[in-house]
């Protein structure tokens, strides 16, 4: 879907890949989990910034690919950088910068490795990334999902990785196999192994799950339980790949962490609270669907930028009373529970005056005196916990309004993901 640079209210606010384009020419690509949001915060950093000014004027229109979730979007992002090399992602223009994935896959055990050298023609690269420490995040899951080996060498005893489940069959434990036979079982073992994981980082996961689940199936049938429990606890890695997140801090808050975002949040609420600052700000969302599974998140920005290490999710333990004051009391109660949490400057819920009139009393009963605000919907405005519940209309264009509505949108995400990825956790076990 191509869209004009006029017409970003017409973007969708979904999962994907978007292109800034001058007559189809790729100048900038990137992922979002809200495409929509994401294209509006590069124009509203356009008024601040010079290189963000010059790809906004610059480009003509936007292309979009959604996608189904963020691991496809980040698997897309990083073919379509490397086809293209798009003007204004500086980070890719020195080729020693290039982050990959790379398989040794023309060796016998291949191996799997980060790689910043340039490229050998008989290797396999993923990539490029734009984070050491999130490409990292994706090894992790992909190899709780497939073990892999990383030993550069073989040895004469199985490595420590064979001990924990992340490396099986270990290719040191196949070479000082006796039994040949044997011996070419666990060697086209390990070489399906890596099959699978070239299918899961070409975003390939869906043949991936069909064949895990009927082996799964398969091991039930023949009351192999141990091993399907192995099978049933790999599905759920890979279900869980589909449900991470692979933003970068700094791309989720990018036009919002500048000075004149922060002021304009202040002067927005300064005159009806007293604080001297707003560094850390917090934001409440239940999500509740249909009854079941409720849950509620946390999220969290300090100094203008999502810390994602502050992130904190409930699962809602009082399933009999699953009202709105109820979860909103056991979610605020574990909260401020925790002393180790410093205490935010604001507290955002997501919603308006119903929202705020369960909360406040909530938060007077612990003693928290912390200034809060709602977020009502349709059309987006500021509810004040304060003035008799004061309603607020600002121009969607305010930075600091702005700012508030991606933090609202961000912990409705975070609660949505959570709650989903229980019920399909349930629905696996």
């Amino acid at each position: 879907m191509r869209f004009s640079i006029k017409d970003t209210d017409k973007l969708p606010s979904t999962v994907g890949v978007y292109i800034f384009e001058a007559n189809k020419k790729s100048l900038y690509i990137g992922k979002s989990i809200n495409i929509k949001a994401r294209v509006k915060a590069h124009l509203e950093a356009a008024k601040f910034d010079q290189k963000e000014n010059n790809l906004i004027k610059n480009s003509k229109t936007i292309l979009v690919y959604p996608t189904e979730n963020e691991y496809q979007a980040l698997v897309l992002e990083a073919n379509l950088i490397q086809k293209h090399l798009p003007k204004y992602n500086v980070r890719w223009r020195d080729d020693k910068s290039f982050l990959y994935i790379k398989i040794t896959n023309r060796e016998e055990y291949p191996k799997i490795y980060l790689s910043r050298k340039p490229k050998k023609k008989d290797d396999l690269y993923f990539g490029p990334f734009s984070s050491v420490v999130k490409t990292q995040e994706l090894l992790r899951t992909v190899r709780k999902i497939v073990p892999f080996c990383t030993q550069k060498k073989l040895t004469n005893r199985a490595c420590f990785y064979s001990k924990i489940g992340l490396c099986n069959p270990c290719p040191s434990l196949i070479n000082q196999e006796k039994n040949e036979l044997r011996k070419e079982e666990l060697k086209k073992k390990y070489q399906e192994n890596i099959k699978k994981i070239i299918k899961i980082l070409q975003g390939k996961t869906t043949p991936v799950m069909k064949n895990l689940k009927r082996k799964l199936k398969r091991l039930i049938d023949e009351e192999k339980y141990e091993e399907a429990k192995i099978i049933r606890d790999q599905i759920f890695q890979l279900e869980q790949l589909n449900f991470k997140h692979f933003y970068d801090l700094d791309e989720m808050s990018a036009g919002f962490s500048n000075l004149k975002s922060q002021l304009g949040l202040v002067s927005i609420l300064k005159p009806y609270f007293h604080f001297k600052k707003i560094s850390r700000i917090e934001c409440y969302d239940i999500s509740n669907l249909k009854g079941k599974e409720a849950t509620a998140s946390m999220v969290v920005t300090t100094g203008g930028f999502f810390d994602k290490s502050q992130y904190r999710r409930f699962k809602i333990k009082n399933q009999r009373n699953k009202s709105d004051l109820s979860m909103m009391d056991e979610v605020f109660q574990r909260r401020f529970l925790d002393k180790k949490l410093p205490h935010p400057d604001l507290i955002i819920v997501d919603g308006g005056k119903p929202q705020l009139k369960i909360v406040k009393p909530i938060l007077d009963n612990l003693k928290i005196n912390i200034p809060l605000i709602g977020i009502a919907k349709d059309p987006d405005r500021l509810v004040l916990a304060s003035n008799d519940f004061l309603t607020i209309k600002l121009a969607k264009n305010h930075p600091g309004f702005n700012y508030l509505r991606l933090i609202r949108d961000e912990s409705h995400r975070f609660a949505h993901d959570y709650h989903l990825f229980l019920r399909k956790k349930n629905f696996l076990l």
